[in-house]
């Protein structure tokens, strides 16, 4: 196991909203004492979901200082990258199944001065980020199949947070570790001691009534 992190990066996500209100939304999460803005882009294609793509990215992004995490669940995500770095995102990240050459994905994101993330779904290993640790920022563990919020927890996927917690030490590189998919006040202190720095969480916070409180518990750990 790696060592816990003291105090995670708190990214609320987006897709667990009241849609009807996104700008109210987003102000009351940074309001609240969240870290980044996690933004899950689905295609229908993917992954069997639709949310919302660039246009959305490009109205929120007046109303909120926070970076704004874009995880693209689309396929293929090269023809887009560059709409949502326009948009406003300030990280990028695309499954390795995305994309044919994931190490030139990676490169185009970078090079349009954004910060670049591999997600891992559940069944994927993680020998697919293993030749890429060079072009990536962050790397996101899917711990449940990407396309729905609110879905269980994978326990299976911990060996494999603490897997990735070594291969990032080893590799001596600051990359920021996220785990996305049913994380809870119950899930977090096993997913911090795997070694995770970055907490996804969607209903969690936002199904809370009070979002501040629900921030702090996450970043304590669960407590």
């Amino acid at each position: 196991m790696g060592i816990m992190a003291a105090h995670p990066l708190i990214a609320p996500s987006l897709l667990a909203a009241d849609f009807s209100r996104l700008r109210d939304e987003v102000t009351a999460i940074e309001r609240a004492g969240a870290d980044w803005l996690h933004l899950d882009v689905m295609d229908g294609h993917f992954v069997p979901n639709i949310t919302f793509g660039p246009l959305v990215v490009r109205a929120l992004r007046p109303h909120t200082r926070l970076p704004l995490d874009a995880h693209l669940m689309i396929a293929p995500a090269d023809p887009y990258v560059a709409a949502f770095a326009e948009a406003g995102a300030d990280h990028i990240s695309v499954h390795s199944e995305a994309g044919p050459h994931l190490h030139r994905t990676l490169q185009l994101i970078r090079s349009l001065g954004k910060k670049a993330g591999v997600v891992l779904n559940p069944a994927t290993p993680i020998e697919a980020v293993v030749n890429v640790l060079d072009l990536a920022d962050l790397i996101m563990v899917m711990t449940v199949n990407p396309g729905f919020g609110g879905q269980a927890f994978l326990a299976s996927q911990l060996p494999k947070i603490s897997a990735l917690r070594r291969l990032i030490d080893d590799s001596g590189r600051d990359i920021i570790l996220q785990v996305d998919g049913g994380v809870t006040h119950q899930t977090v202190p096993a997913i911090l001691a795997a070694g995770a720095t970055c907490l996804i969480a969607g209903t969690a916070v936002y199904g809370a009534a009070d979002y501040a409180a629900a921030i702090a518990a996450l970043r304590a750990g669960g407590r």
